[in-house]
């Protein structure tokens, strides 16, 4: 059926011709998303033909339509014409007025003009594609984002959200409740904030999560967690990671603010929760991945002073126990690491917060970073590979420390710098110079000493056999090396002194084409121009020796 027919029947006006002339516009369309340049184009020559305004005009009149009394069947089959046409961001315009915004706020029940007004229950067809409709156009239009903001839509879904337990609305209902209030809060900072400071949305969403999980408490920040329960359902699932990814973005900035008591309170229960949503499994492996991501996500925004609940649950039968503290959670967090190295997809993306999490635990939880450690770097036995090489954790993550990104190679090598008590001999004995230099250079460290970490002095335990090898490691490469013939023996001293000659006249050039530059290692630890080091020496040493004179 072409649009111009569609359009006529429309304009009569006759509820029960508008309702099926809908269904089958509906039906044949319910598959098209009008992503596709070509397709795009194909319709806009399509609707020139026609002479008509095409899908646009559809809109503006479905919308218009929406202001009448019409039945239940009818506000469905309008809704669903607006969340198809929604899809394709270039054809928004009849959506993002304040007006028509308006209406379908109204159906969706988060029409906030009258606060006294009860909350709509969200129990129909037509609030479900009503909402639909919203997170269409408000994930494709940043005017409709601003007008979402002005009709005070967060604060009709804060509202309900406040009923989310006492209400028996259907999944879709709560599933796209919360897609909304996660879009929003991602898509504008105002609403960020104001959800998390005016409507205490990290309470009403940890609320929620509590409730969406079923949970039961056996202490303060202790969740009973049953171990043969069955995995998380599906639609629960959903509803949980919408909830994880909505308080990530309203707890973005605690880590910048002071936290009060009360807050600190509020951050251990929902971190107690967080242990739980990591040992708790979903439908499928994948879907448990993604959930135990989010969550990942969310804890590292969390203050640090408030993730000792994840250490202090009872150790129980089938506990990892380490030095008498419930090390499940760091243990699953150490096989979710393991995972995504393997995975080797997205590194900054997926990688990064759980090195993260476990780098700033390991920095303020003595027990957490001396398990990690007896994990990641084990006592050296293997000296003949480089660190690199092989594929254990440390071998893994050694080789992350030379990555592209930035972000990752710092992450990685942040970790182990830490695990090693941020102590430069013990980090280069596990990774080697070479890949441990640039994180050294960074810190000031390359003459060697310690970092600013405040660690306990117990010794490095070495293995016999690295004691053995201990004289015959490369520092550089981090292994035992096979001795080569030294290229110099039976030169006479005039060719050594030539080959010299030639070596200091070839980097000399390079360095004049700009195609190296010669650095130097300052007394302070860090890389400089070769000039500028040796210059800084110079005056170093002439102060000392003013120094020397005066005494």
């Amino acid at each position: 059926m072409d649009l111009d027919t569609i359009l006529g029947k429309l304009e009569t006006g006759e509820q029960e011709l508008v309702q099926k002339t809908l269904t089958q516009y509906n039906k044949e369309n319910s598959q098209c998303f009008f992503f596709s340049t070509e397709q795009r184009e194909q319709r806009k020559q399509h609707d020139l033909a026609e002479g008509t305004y095409g899908r646009s005009k559809l809109g503006e009149v479905v919308v218009k339509f929406l202001d009448r009394d019409l039945q239940p069947s009818c506000q469905v089959a309008c809704l669903e014409t607006i969340r198809i046409l929604s899809r394709d961001k270039y054809g928004l315009s009849p959506f993002t007025s304040r007006s028509a915004m308006h209406t379908l706020a109204k159906y969706a029940g988060l029409d906030y003009s009258d606060e006294l007004e009860v909350p709509r229950i969200p129990d129909s067809e037509s609030v479900v594609e009503a909402l639909k409709g919203l997170c269409n156009i408000v994930y494709n239009s940043v005017e409709a984002q601003e007008v979402a903001t002005d009709l005070r839509l967060v604060c009709g879904l804060a509202r309900r959200l406040k009923l989310y337990n006492e209400t028996r609305s259907s999944h879709e209902c709560k599933f796209f409740d919360l897609r909304l209030l996660f879009l929003l809060t991602a898509l504008r900072v105002d609403v960020r904030r104001q959800l998390a400071r005016e409507l205490r949305g990290i309470s009403l969403l940890t609320d929620a999560l509590e409730s969406t999980l079923a949970l039961k408490w056996s202490d303060i920040y202790e969740v009973v967690t049953d171990r043969l329960a069955p995995p998380l359902g599906k639609e629960e699932t959903e509803r949980v990671m919408e909830i994880l990814k909505t308080l990530f973005n309203i707890t973005f900035d605690i880590s910048r603010r002071e936290v009060d008591e009360e807050d600190a309170a509020l951050y251990r229960h929902l971190a107690a929760i967080l242990r739980h949503c990591l040992i708790r499994q979903s439908d499928g492996d994948d879907r448990t991945e993604e959930f135990h991501g989010h969550t990942v996500n969310l804890l590292v925004n969390l203050p640090l002073m408030c993730l000792d609940v994840l250490l202090t649950p009872k150790v129980e039968l089938g506990s990892v126990e380490y030095m008498g503290m419930n090390m499940d959670t760091v243990e699953v967090l150490l096989q979710f690491l393991d995972r995504r190295l393997d995975r080797g997809h997205k590194l900054r993306e997926t990688l990064t917060p759980v090195l993260n999490l476990l780098t700033e635990s390991s920095r303020v939880h003595r027990e957490t970073r001396k398990f990690l450690r007896a994990k990641v770097l084990p006592p050296l036995r293997d000296v003949k590979n480089r660190p690199e090489v092989g594929n254990t954790l440390r071998n893994k993550l050694v080789r992350l420390m030379t990555h592209v990104d930035t972000d990752v190679k710092h992450c990685a090598a942040e970790f182990l710098f830490v695990l090693c008590k941020e102590n430069v001999s013990r980090f280069v004995k596990y990774t080697g110079y070479g890949n441990a230099a640039g994180l050294l250079a960074v810190r000031g460290l390359l003459a060697g000493g310690r970092g600013e970490g405040h660690y306990s002095e117990d010794e490095d335990t070495d293995t016999e056999e690295y004691r053995e090898a201990k004289p015959n490691i490369n520092p550089v490469t981090g292994r035992v090396e096979e001795k080569l013939p030294n290229p110099m023996d039976g030169m006479t001293e005039e060719q050594k002194e030539y080959e010299a000659m030639k070596l200091v006249s070839m980097f000399d050039k390079l360095s004049r084409e700009q195609i190296i530059q010669p650095m130097g290692v300052t007394s302070d630890g860090r890389l400089k121009p070769l000039d500028e080091a040796a210059q800084k020496m110079i005056q170093q040493q002439e102060s000392s020796d003013l120094d020397s004179d005066s005494d």
